[in-house]
């Protein structure tokens, strides 16, 4: 299923993208996309037996916001350097365990939403990542089968970064990914039953119409399965958290002097295959 909410910020109704492309709305069936409902079953069974039928209400989907897929984030867990691609651009060796990082779930806009270059930024950057959206509370999991199974489904995420922020100005890498607007998430949350292999999903990423990242997840250091299992050592995943899995090569960063860093004006466009497509136009903070 493709499960997204629509409307205005604070005020998303729950709907689902049915197979041939018509918005339904949920809200007669759940109250919301959120941890509670990706944790009950018998709910997401009502809402397969529904969209089967194709008695939903149908929305018209003209001038609608989309909002982010998943409703009371708790936490967005986000993994550095997990493509060999990238550590290789950013000159890095590949890291011997994941790295880790938090964002807090206010960086969590639509997928369409205005990104806002902070104020001094000089460096901003792009990333696009694979989102995965765990659905059974994870601790102390012992494989990634077993991690695989917690998963919920998954998302497109945009990890916004100032890289002035993040490396240049002491501390940790929070400062540098923590911007209000920085984690534009969805348009959609694809359930797990869609995705034959997580790790056989192609990832691009356009600049004002110019191609910056075309790559696959087949160059994760650390798969899935893997990064859930190896977080549920460290912390307690529970339904509604979101995880970003690292991006592949094609980041400011990485690129000749002068680096293309986003500016006020620029247009960023990124989709992953299977899990639809974002937008998004930067103004100042």
């Amino acid at each position: 299923m493709k499960l997204l909410r629509v409307g205005t910020a604070g005020a998303e109704r729950p709907a689902l993208l049915d197979a041939g492309g018509t918005l339904r709305d949920l809200s007669g069936l759940v109250d919301d996309i959120d941890g509670a409902l990706l944790a009950d079953e018998e709910a997401l069974a009502r809402i397969r037996a529904a969209a089967g039928t194709g008695d939903l209400p149908a929305l018209d989907a003209t001038g609608l916001r989309i909002g982010p897929p998943v409703a009371r984030i708790g936490k967005v867990v986000c993994i550095g350097l997990n493509y060999h691609d990238h550590a290789r651009e950013a000159g890095a060796e590949p890291p011997a365990e994941p790295v880790v990082f938090l964002k807090a779930p206010d960086t969590v806009v639509g997928p369409d939403d205005t990104v806002l270059v902070p104020r001094g930024s000089a460096k901003t950057d792009w990333e696009v990542e694979l989102a995965v959206v765990i659905g059974r509370t994870a601790r102390y999991l012992d494989t990634a089968e077993e991690a695989l199974a917690h998963v919920a489904g998954y998302a497109v995420a945009h990890d916004v970064s100032e890289r002035e922020f993040q490396i240049e100005r002491g501390g940790t890498w929070d400062k540098g990914k923590n911007c209000e607007t920085f984690n534009p998430l969805g348009p959609w949350l694809v359930t797990a039953d869609e995705i034959a292999d997580p790790q056989d999903l192609s990832l691009r990423l356009w600049v004002n119409g110019e191609l910056k990242q075309d790559g696959t997840t087949a160059e994760q250091i650390f798969p899935v399965g893997e990064v859930v299992r190896y977080l549920s050592r460290f912390m307690t995943l529970y339904p509604g958290d979101v995880i970003n899995t690292g991006t592949p090569a094609g980041v400011a960063m990485g690129a000749p002097e002068p680096k293309p860093y986003l500016r006020a004006g620029d247009v960023v466009e990124l989709e992953i295959e299977g899990l639809g497509r974002q937008r998004q136009e930067l103004k100042d903070a």
